[in-house]
């Protein structure tokens, strides 16, 4: 029973780590040309039908899309990248950073009105606490 529980824990932790992986790079790969884009005044692309980065709740209180507040945003997405990789081999240190990235990324995904980025966040932490007790045993 004992090996059965931990196999699933191993697995939730490699699902936490795709679910990061995705969130970081499904956002972060858009982070690049959308700086190029505010920083030469053209303002946010468009992205499938919708403006990446813009039109929501930080426009709403007064803060625009700008080149640092988008690079902060890129550097959270690098950040869940890293957790991902550190997850998938299993070390404390991509549990505690995808903690921490998720939490910072919910400033973003608020902020910029994305939908998709809490509830694979919310995956990630459920998946994290459940593999936790794995992360002590190392790669195998």
């Amino acid at each position: 029973m004992a090996a059965g529980a931990d196999r699933w824990r191993r697995q939730a932790l490699r699902a936490a780590a795709v679910a990061l992986a995705v969130d970081g790079i499904g956002f972060g790969v858009v982070v690049p040309p959308a700086v190029l884009a505010v920083a030469q005044g053209r303002g946010v692309p468009v992205v499938l039908g919708f403006p990446a980065y813009g039109g929501g709740p930080f426009e709403g209180y007064g803060l625009p899309t700008t080149v640092p507040l988008l690079t902060a945003f890129g550097v959270v997405c690098a950040l869940q990248v890293a957790a991902a990789v550190l997850l998938w081999r299993r070390r404390p240190a991509g549990a505690v950073l995808a903690l921490v990235s998720v939490a910072l990324g919910g400033v973003f995904w608020w902020g910029f009105a994305l939908p998709v980025g809490p509830v694979l966040g919310l995956l990630a932490v459920v998946l994290v606490l459940a593999g936790w007790p794995a992360l002590a045993q190392g790669p195998r």
